[in-house]
């Protein structure tokens, strides 16, 4: 159901109060979920300028975003568990890490 409209798809009046415009990106790539995201214009735009430039579909773009944020949030959490035991063993930084393995 689209914003501002009723059941039958008849336009709603428009709200007292102004509202922020924001875009609406409608993602179904991979034959996956349709997932409806409200983002900035800006962002919007900004958007739009990567997948002309790159010819890729907006949802492909953002799939693939999602799946690397995604990817970096699951390395934090492993590297935040991992950390102690690193450093019970004396490895603290990355020459530590690169000496233990080399």
């Amino acid at each position: 159901m689209f914003p501002n409209t009723h059941r039958v798809g008849m336009p709603l009046k428009p709200p007292a109060f102004p509202v922020a415009r924001r875009a609406v990106v409608r993602y179904n790539a991979y034959m996956g979920n349709t997932l409806n995201i409200r983002i900035p214009d800006a962002l919007r735009d900004e958007l739009q300028e990567l997948c002309t430039r790159q010819h890729r579909p907006a949802g492909e773009v953002v799939c693939d975003s999602l799946r690397r944020y995604l990817a970096i949030e699951k390395f934090q959490v492993l590297r935040r568990k991992t950390l102690p035991f690193a450093e019970a063993q004396g490895i603290l930084t990355d020459e530590d890490v690169f000496e233990a393995i080399s």
